[in-house]
């Protein structure tokens, strides 16, 4: 069975939840699963953004963006993978649409999945991203998660976070939010929800 094909079977009867609220400001992110170019292991595409963007510099993400007038959630996701890392995953490479989810700084992020069964090469726009990682699905299905209960860093206090050795430190919400979603749903066939997972301060704005 392909790879796409056992993430079709865990989307199945899974049933998104959407957020409806008019004040929000719409974005989308691409969760691509491709096979690593090394190593040609199944893999979801990471992004550490570049140190001069105006929001959320040098943080862990998702390729993806704010919405353009008119556009789809899926098309948002699909031009932003695009522009950012070069790939060009289209309409029926996706897979199915996680929980929308909402920020602390106002965005609503709706989580598009996409697997694209190749190995390919990123090639991403050094103006908004500063490496690409691929994210091995079995370190991915095996990665601990856990909410920061921190005493001494108020930055990260009730914060979700998930360990990815591939990166060598934590990934905190809304990215790890995100990625935990996409392993119960995706990867291990399960209903989990994430909505209410904390972000830490530093992600607020």
């Amino acid at each position: 069975m392909s790879l796409s094909h056992r993430l079709a079977e865990n989307f199945a009867d899974f049933q998104r939840i959407p957020q409806n609220g008019e004040t929000l400001a719409r974005a989308a992110v691409m969760v691509l699963v491709t096979h690593a170019p090394d190593t040609g292991e199944g893999s979801v595409i990471l992004t550490r953004r570049a140190k001069t963007l105006r929001r959320h510099a040098g943080q862990y993400a998702l390729p993806g963006g704010r919405a353009e007038p008119g556009e789809t959630a899926i098309e948002t996701a699909l031009r932003e993978c695009h522009e950012e890392i070069g790939l060009q995953p289209q309409t029926d490479h996706v897979i199915g649409v996680l929980d929308d989810f909402v920020t602390e700084s106002g965005f609503c992020i709706t989580p598009v999945v996409a697997c694209m069964n190749a190995a390919l090469a990123p090639t991403p726009d050094p103006a908004e991203v500063e490496r690409v990682f691929h994210i091995p699905l079995k370190e991915l299905t095996a990665a601990q998660t856990e909410v920061s209960t921190s005493e001494t860093d108020e930055s990260v206090r009730d914060g979700f976070s998930i360990m990815l050795p591939t990166v060598g430190h934590e990934v905190y919400a809304p990215t790890a939010a995100i990625l935990y979603q996409f392993r119960e749903v995706a990867l291990l066939g399960r209903n989990t929800r994430v909505g209410h997972l904390g972000q830490p301060r530093f992600a607020w704005s």
